[in-house]
């Protein structure tokens, strides 16, 4: 077929349009030149010059602070936590076939958000304990919204339902653990509870990595068997894939990526709702399942936001998680207004 390549290793083979392929290379464009002039704000301003001679080992000592110690933790972070971010949104959006099917909407990352919380109040500060906690409770959501939204298998739309009221209730407790807490560790739960990436450093990065690494060699083929789903459970099971083991296994892969990011950063809501569908609609597939291009763009809305918390008010840093809310919330609306007009 023209205009599209198709890339083989091994039993793994990846189907690519030109367009995606020329979308691609456009996102991962504007993510170096994002990222670049990320190095270059701030109150000590820096120019590639600057980047150059970091790179090349001759730039000052306090270049080389700024550069490696401040700023490079933060680009980084964002780069990789919102491709994290997108690739949970997308597994999940493909899951339930429908683009409100994301962490945040389900209440996979208010479970998430609970595991943290009651680590905190057991006094534990290390990442192993807290992504320890943020996937005990994401995968304990993700399964309890399972179980109570499965009836001869699992509908996208009850899933999404049952998830709703499952976050609902886990708000809920949250709130009354803060209540309940002394002031200092709640003052704590409510810092990391709004999702910042000033705090990032390169140890959690490093941890959440490995983890997230592991969720990248996995992905090419959860894509190939997420597409085969998306074309219906039956057919997917003629075509070999045992369909509900396969969902869970989905699931575990989306809960990975989402809680290795809420233990470092905190709940960052949004991007996981947001990304895969505007990867959909540039790279013109018709579906959701597009990981490579939902990562570019999840990478770019995450550092977009954070360069956005950190300089839109001088003098004020803003944690990232109330800028992408606050773009997000205006993307749900919009959503939410398509999806109405299309039932209509």
């Amino acid at each position: 077929m023209s205009g599209v390549f198709v890339f083989r290793a091994g039993p793994l083979s990846l189907r690519l349009t030109r367009r995606a392929v020329v979308v691609c290379t456009v996102l991962w464009l504007v993510l170096v030149a994002l990222s670049l002039w990320a190095f270059t704000l701030g109150s000590y301003p820096l120019s590639l010059g600057d980047l150059t001679d970091v790179l090349t080992g001759s730039a000052r000592g306090s270049v080389r602070k700024v550069v490696l110690e401040w700023r490079a933790p933060r680009i980084v972070a964002a780069v990789l936590f919102g491709a994290a971010l997108a690739v949970g949104g997308a597994v999940f959006q493909s899951l339930t076939r429908n683009p409100l099917g994301s962490p945040d909407v389900i209440g996979l990352t208010t479970g998430s958000y609970t595991g943290v919380v009651v680590m905190l109040l057991a006094g534990a500060t290390s990442y192993s304990a807290l992504a320890a906690g943020a996937l005990a409770g994401g995968l304990v959501t993700a399964f309890g919204v399972y179980l109570l939204a499965f009836k001869r298998g699992v509908q996208g739309f009850r899933l999404i339902i049952v998830g709703i009221a499952v976050g609902a209730l886990l708000s809920s407790v949250n709130t009354w653990f803060l209540v309940k807490a002394d002031v200092d560790t709640a003052l704590r739960v409510a810092v990391w509870g709004a999702g910042s990436l000033s705090n990032v450093d390169w140890p959690g990065i490093g941890t959440a990595a490995v983890v997230l690494t592991a969720v990248a060699v996995a992905a090419p083929v959860a894509q190939r068997r997420m597409r085969r789903l998306e074309l219906g459970d039956d057919t997917a099971a003629m075509l070999g894939v045992p369909v509900e083991r396969t969902k869970v296994l989905l699931v575990v892969l989306g809960v990975v990526a989402t809680a290795a990011v809420t233990a470092v950063a905190g709940p960052i809501a949004f991007v996981a709702l947001a990304a895969p569908q505007i990867a959909r609609r540039l790279t013109g597939h018709g579906t959701s399942v597009d990981l490579a291009g939902s990562a570019l763009v999840g990478a770019i809305l995450l550092l977009g936001a954070d360069l956005a918390a950190q300089h839109t008010i001088p003098g004020v840093l803003l944690p990232t998680g109330s800028v992408t809310v606050c773009v997000g919330g205006a993307y749900l609306l919009v959503l939410l207004a398509r999806e109405s007009r299309r039932g209509t």
